[in-house]
């Protein structure tokens, strides 16, 4: 992806500013509680949801967006063959309402329901799914999201209008977990240039999910409304908004004024202050994210062109690996979050058993600062006067560790890092710097040390394919992985469990490519944190979490959650979500953030931001 430029020129830029001072000092006069929760239409009460967000989209398009929040308002808009069950996350029927496979595993066929209609009023048809994967399949631009789910299709076909075949060059076991929205090709195939296209420019935007997008404002709202001919029922909100804001207080500000209805992302600290506020729910969920970090052993392109300027130490296993043994993870779990948090090592967290790893005894890079210092003793890294150890070649140990500075649990383990890494003779040059900062370090090999984290999938083919070595970027600044890792045993074992159909067999498979990447110490995994997240009970009478118990209600799941919500009895006018409220809220945090300076600029994703 590439960078989007800064709106605005200095003369419109200086009278936006002026816009924006007054609109804050006018939006903080408002008194009282928020007025705009439900707006009185011809037809009654339309209830509206508003949802506090702070990822930008990237893109609106499905072939381009990798942001957890692109994706998951891409999951309220378009259909897909499958879905997840909201209490197991077993497969169940989506667009396909079933399916079949051939003997030798290589023919999957989906016949589609009958009553799946995009909002235009046209029909869903077989001809839809085919053109969708087609495209993907053909178009290198198309496949930048999901290319991996179509890398062994050999071709779709419409048998009929209700049935797609598709015929594989080998079994693939994500057939059930294909997470690609399908789109309306009588919509799309005028679509010059995949590459640029994203679908932000027409309104409502024409979908088949149970919300229809009809407001797209960057960095400001994205607004949703409700299919009334939804398949599967339509949902019970009639509106959903997703307001933007950039500061985590600002939010939780919002939600204790009835600004908002719901919150994600809470820190520890927030989440205890809301638990036993009036209206508010906590809901604290098992972590289906993982907080790491990655090292840089090299960045390289898939045809192995060097570039970036990562530290040559790094590439030594023995020196990544040392760094492992000095973090203490259960220090982070107790002091950054509060033990909403647990340790970890696997790639894959603790909330999908099956494929979780856990290092044996005897391989366990465990917090142990005395058996890091041996191990650079041994490898020939002395220390110097200062007490930071260098290179075998004469390069001090001074690495830089990009850090997200919107990422508080981020933050504050950095600062630990840097404390234990020092005593094991290591240098760390913090740099807390916007998330966009940090993606273009990634983007051009210019680090040694990076935050990072992924949202994973029931089905976790995605997250361990960024792993590759076909990920790698054909040329600097276009890469899909975020570790420059590539291992051939790795991409054999990856090759192996995405065509086996066994689960258990899967499940082994998947394990032993996580010990692979847990050895090689290039990706580190630090801890799963809880999804902290919390909703206003005066709004929100019931809503699904997933799975069930223990679950959690935003992000890809948000489809169940969103769908489901309920709005409370009595929700009125006067006690919901005010959009004049919301906008100042936002604003004024904008203001104190950026100062007079304030400049706006889309981002290309990194991996923090991404599923």
């Amino acid at each position: 992806m590439t960078d989007h430029k800064a709106v605005g020129r200095t003369p419109r830029r200086r009278g936006f500013l002026r816009w924006l001072a007054a609109a804050a000092a006018a939006a903080l006069t408002v008194g009282g509680l928020p007025t705009a929760a439900a707006e009185t239409g011809d037809d009654g009460v339309t209830t509206t949801l508003t949802i506090a967000e702070s990822q930008p989209v990237d893109s609106l398009s499905p072939f381009l967006a990798q942001r957890v929040v692109s994706t998951s308002i891409h999951r309220l808009m378009y259909d897909y063959l499958t879905n997840y069950a909201p209490e197991t996350n077993a497969a169940v029927p989506g667009l396909a309402e079933s399916w079949q496979t051939s003997a030798d595993e290589l023919t999957w066929t989906y016949t589609l329901r009958d009553d799946a209609t995009w909002s235009d009023g046209e029909p869903v048809t077989a001809q839809d799914v085919v053109w969708t994967l087609t495209t993907m399949m053909t178009d290198e631009a198309a496949a930048t999201a999901n290319g991996n789910f179509v890398t062994n299709f050999e071709k779709v076909t419409a048998v009929d209008k209700r049935t797609v075949e598709i015929q594989l060059s080998q079994p693939q076991a994500t057939m059930l977990a294909l997470d690609i929205p399908i789109l309306p090709e009588h919509i799309w195939s005028d679509v010059e240039d995949f590459a640029t296209f994203n679908n932000d420019t027409d309104f409502p935007i024409v979908g088949n999910g149970p919300f229809i997008l009809t407001d797209y404002q960057p960095n400001q709202s994205i607004t949703l409304e409700a299919n009334p001919d939804y398949w599967r029922g339509a949902p019970k909100f009639d509106r959903l908004v997703f307001r933007y804001f950039n500061d985590q207080d600002a939010m939780v500000e919002a939600l204790r004024t009835g600004a908002v209805s719901f919150v994600a992302g809470l820190t520890p600290a927030q989440a205890d202050a809301l638990r036993g506020e009036g209206d508010i729910t906590v809901n604290a969920a098992n972590g289906k994210r993982f907080q790491a970090f990655t090292i840089n052993p090299g960045a390289t392109t898939v045809d192995g062109e060097e570039f970036g300027d990562g530290h040559p130490a790094l590439a030594d296993r023995v020196v990544r690996r040392a760094i492992v043994r000095a973090i203490d993870k259960e220090a982070l779990v107790d002091r950054v979050f509060g033990g909403y948090a647990e340790a970890a090592d696997g790639y894959i967290p603790s909330r999908y058993s099956d494929y979780h790893f856990e290092p044996e005894a005897d391989e366990r890079l465990g917090f142990d600062p005395r058996a890091a210092n041996a191990m650079l003793d041994e490898a020939g890294y002395t220390r110097g006067d200062d007490g930071i150890r260098v290179s075998p070649e004469g390069e001090r140990l001074s690495f830089r560790l990009h850090v997200h500075n919107n990422q508080p649990e981020n933050v504050q383990a950095a600062r630990f890092m840097t404390e234990w890494l020092a005593d094991i003779g290591i240098e760390i040059r913090g740099r807390y710097v916007d998330p966009g900062v940090v993606s273009d370090a990634l983007h051009a090999g210019e680090y040694d040390l990076i935050f990072t984290g992924w949202l994973v999938n029931p089905d976790p083919d995605y997250v361990l394919g960024i792993h590759t070595c076909d990920a790698l970027p054909t040329e600097p600044g276009a890469m899909r992985s975020d570790a420059y890792f590539c291992d051939e045993e790795y991409d054999r074992l990856y090759a192996q469990q995405l065509a086996e159909y066994d689960p258990a067999t899967r499940a082994e498979l998947i394990q032993r490519m996580q010990r692979i990447l847990y050895q090689e110490a290039v990706v580190n995994v630090l801890t799963y944190p809880d999804m902290l997240e919390a909703y206003r009970s005066d709004h929100i009478a019931a809503i699904q979490v997933q799975p069930e118990p223990g679950g959690n209600i935003a992000h890809q799941d948000g489809y169940w959650s969103w769908w489901s919500a309920a709005p409370a009895e009595g929700l009125t006018s006067e006690s919901g979500p005010s959009t004049v409220l919301i906008v100042g809220i936002t604003i004024c945090s904008l203001l104190v953030v950026t100062g007079t300076a304030l400049v706006v600029r889309h981002r290309r994703a990194t991996a923090e931001d991404r599923e």
